[in-house]
């Protein structure tokens, strides 16, 4: 016998809420019958058996018989992913892309095989776009990337980095050719490769001009180390200087119904030069998740433990506000984070969400975002539901604004 695991969502009667406990299962051999068809009734030999984990219909039979059952359902769900091509490279990336920040930072403990598991499910649908930062775990996300893309290895997997902070040092943000050159030989080396899709700029370093920047990432491209650059939380005239420089691939802001500031001018300049526009927190760090995240169980030492948008009296708000959106979107027959997605989607062919997470749940929650589309109606509905501006409390505290570039 062997152990695999179907896509979540997916059961012995075929898409599937991901509802726990299960529907009512038919036989376990039906669903080696049905998708085999009648004619290999004969030879699907052995018992088969099935028992629901999490999201999952985890599968137990025939060796043979039950990969082949398998590989047409991943295949099915992985196809369902839209791609798009990164801007001024002939990269292609999933829609939707799968933020690693989760796995070491911010919001509580984890453990590699919870990771891995995530990494799992991110591929059996569809999600080919990985971002992770040298900061992120002091490099043990890339690490762990690595390590895993090493053990599944695939031609069609893309990975972003970043660089440019640097914890525990004077100053804090550096931006000089010899670190960010020291700094990709580092991101390169745990992530086991010899190039890097996309390389970023994490946070900008005002005290170098940004053709300067510019001119150094234009080298690595050259040179054969990545395939384009991107700047961070930074705004429309400095993605433009560096620009003018050398094509600027992608610009990653935050971006969610609750923090709409790239719409005063970063989306629009984006779409203009062709440039590809990520959106991190696209879920707004767990507000737009099927429940309300806990505040008091985030990483004490963590980035979102600081956010006045998470401290009283403003989250109690934001949480009353933000429900009735939730029951909207349920009515919808959506999830509530799949909605959340759906409306960053369709401000442009150029956006990304790159929701974070190290869970195989939470990810099949909101994976199928780009099977929704809006209406006139529905777009009325979340303008109403959720004007512009309706937060409470700022998305950084002082301490954090210190980094992004304000421009309005």
């Amino acid at each position: 016998d062997t152990n695999a695991r179907l896509a979540p969502g997916y059961g012995p009667t075929g898409r599937q809420p991901p509802t726990r406990p299960p529907p009512k299962l038919p036989k376990p051999e039906f669903l080696l019958f049905r998708t085999l068809g009648e004619n290999d009734r004969k030879t699907a030999l052995g018992p088969v058996t099935y028992f629901n984990v999490g999201t999952h219909w985890v599968a137990r039979g025939h060796p043979t018989k039950l990969k082949a059952v398998l590989k047409v359902k991943l295949d099915e769900d992985a196809d369902r992913m839209k791609h798009l091509t990164l801007g001024h490279t002939d990269t292609l990336i999933s829609r939707i892309g799968l933020g690693c920040m989760n796995f070491f930072d911010g919001y509580g403990t984890s453990d590699d095989a919870t990771s891995f598991r995530c990494l799992d499910a991110a591929l059996d649908r569809g999600v080919t776009f990985f971002d992770t930062a040298e900061v992120y775990g002091r490099g043990k996300s890339e690490a762990l990337l690595g390590s895993y893309f090493t053990q599944n290895p695939r031609s069609d997997i893309k990975i972003a980095t970043k660089a440019g902070i640097r914890p525990g040092h004077d100053p804090l943000f550096d931006n000089s050719p010899a670190y960010l050159q020291e700094a990709l030989e580092g991101s390169l080396q745990r992530l086991g490769r010899d190039h890097i899709d996309l390389y970023y700029i994490h946070r900008r370093d005002h005290s170098r001009p940004i053709e300067e920047v510019a001119e150094t990432m234009a080298r690595f491209v050259k040179d054969g180390k990545i395939g384009g650059y991107g700047l961070s939380e930074v705004a429309p005239y400095t993605l433009r200087r560096a620009h003018a420089v050398h094509s600027v691939s992608a610009i990653q802001n935050e971006y969610s119904l609750w923090t709409r500031l790239p719409e005063m001018g970063m989306i629009q300049t984006c779409a203009e030069l062709g440039t590809t526009f990520v959106a991190f927190s696209p879920l707004g760090r767990g507000m737009f998740g099927d429940r309300f995240p806990d505040p008091q169980q985030f990483d004490r030492t963590g980035f979102a433990a600081s956010m006045p948008r998470f401290k009283p009296p403003h989250f109690a708000a934001n949480c009353a506000l933000i429900a009735p959106f939730k029951d909207w979107a349920r009515n919808k027959g959506w999830t509530v984070p799949a909605a959340a997605l759906a409306w960053l989607l369709d401000q442009g062919d150029h956006v990304v969400p790159i929701p974070g997470t190290r869970s195989a749940e939470h990810l099949g929650d909101w994976v199928d975002a780009c099977d929704i589309t809006l209406t006139d109606t529905d777009r009325a509905d979340i303008r109403r539901l959720l004007p512009v501006g309706f937060a409470h409390g700022d998305r950084y505290s002082e301490a954090q604004n210190v980094a992004p570039e304000r421009y309005c």
